[in-house]
């Protein structure tokens, strides 16, 4: 099995998709461990599939609410939120 560290190298050097992958089979063999749901959250987030990452960070900080999953759901949420009218009214 593949260790965290590989998959964050994975997500940051533009392998997201095959990380998702990798991924989805380490929480199929370990669904209660927090950090492959974070890091699965991480790789959409990248990918700009942000609903998925959002599910994911959720689903982290439920599993495990010191996990560095529940300060990225709040970023995650704070970015959803922004709204700028400037933007919208020329």
């Amino acid at each position: 099995m593949v260790d965290s560290q590989t998959i964050e190298n994975m997500i940051s050097q533009g392998s997201a998709a095959e990380a998702i992958r990798l991924l989805d089979d380490m929480i199929g063999a370990e669904p209660q461990k927090a950090q492959w749901r974070f890091l699965r959250g991480k790789a959409y987030w990248r990918l700009g599939e942000k609903g998925k990452a959002i599910s994911d960070y959720e689903h982290a900080s439920q599993l495990d609410p010191s996990s560095p999953a529940t300060q990225a759901l709040e970023m995650a949420r704070q970015i959803m939120d922004f709204f700028n009218p400037d933007i919208f009214n020329p």
